[in-house]
């Protein structure tokens, strides 16, 4: 009998940590396609079944050639490989005519049955091309076109061009994200004054407005004649409003003065974007938890900066 109780201990214990390595084996977090042009591998972004977030997937390519590049990662998501529960982001009734690729722009030329997509699947198709796309060396912006012309969004506004940064925190469910028009300053070619760029930027419901504002001014500029204001190597630590002041902290990084100009065009560039929420009437810069630092020497980060239009280029 003692016999007996111990053999069936031994199966119990067995099979308990059979069930407790499956289970590990289940919640073990998968690893995220990684992209690798060195080694020719990209990501591919396919959309789910049921049309609400984008699948990224690795893909190695076989072409060489930036031109033989673009064509095999758009015949690649348009064609779902066979062992993938997913779909392709283009509407099987959407043709690609041709495409034009100009400096640092591709252009792409669909049929009029582009616009015959869904709102939310159109966003997740626009998302995925761009972002599949922009991983070829030279290609920083899309720009789609339907039936030889412009695509226009649900407001009747040109979509214009596309970066990948435009989608922040890589779409999962079309139904959390929006789209936000920002007003962001960004310094001229000399440095020495701030110029206005408009941006429309699709972004998760859960990411504040400043801190929208605050990534889109790292990402740097899109209009030509342009240059950023902060440098890309710059983390933003943490962003909190009270009393309609926001509060910024940057890491060491920001003290950069790699970029040159003016010493107030980076600090402006920041307030006057930020102002031109209701939320926000004054900014506190601070760095590595700090205000009690000397930006480039001259200016005190103490102070709660107030949006001043000054520094603005007076012909825009």
């Amino acid at each position: 009998m003692e016999r007996v109780r111990k053999e069936r201990k031994m199966i119990f214990l067995t099979a308990a940590l059979t069930l407790l390595a499956l289970w590990l084996v289940g919640c073990r977090k998968e690893e995220p396609p990684t992209f690798r042009p060195e080694e020719n591998q990209y990501i591919v972004y396919y959309v789910n079944t049921g049309m609400t977030k984008l699948i990224p997937v690795e893909y190695y390519a076989e072409s060489k050639e930036d031109l033989d590049l673009i064509r095999e990662l758009y015949q690649q998501l348009v064609t779902v490989p066979a062992d993938l529960d997913a779909k392709s982001p283009v509407s099987s009734k959407t043709e690609l005519q041709r495409f034009q690729w100009d400096s640092n722009v591709l252009y792409l030329y669909f049929d009029t049955n582009y616009t015959l997509m869904s709102p939310s699947q159109e966003i997740l198709c626009r998302a995925a091309l761009t972002k599949t796309l922009t991983q070829i060396g030279g290609v920083e912006f899309l720009n789609l076109y339907s039936g030889e012309q412009p695509l226009m969004d649900t407001s009747g506004n040109p979509v214009g061009m596309m970066a990948a940064g435009d989608f922040m925190d890589n779409i999962s469910d079309v139904n959390a994200f929006e789209k936000s028009e920002l007003t962001l300053y960004f310094a001229d070619e000399t440095g020495q004054y701030l110029v206005e760029e408009k941006r429309e930027v699709i972004h998760s419901i859960n990411t504040s407005m400043e801190r929208l504002i605050v990534e889109q001014l790292l990402e740097g500029p899109q209009k030509t004649g342009c240059r950023a204001t902060i440098p890309p190597e710059t983390k933003l630590l943490n962003l909190s409003v009270t009393d309609n002041v926001c509060y910024l902290n940057f890491d060491s990084a920001f003290l950069n003065n790699s970029l040159g100009g003016k010493e107030e065009i980076p600090i402006y560039s920041i307030v006057d974007s930020l102002t031109q929420l209701t939320t926000v009437n004054r900014v506190q810069l601070s760095v590595n938890g700090s205000p009690s630092v000397m930006f480039r020497d001259t200016i005190s980060l103490e102070t709660l900066f107030e949006q001043n239009m000054d520094y603005l280029q007076k012909d825009q």
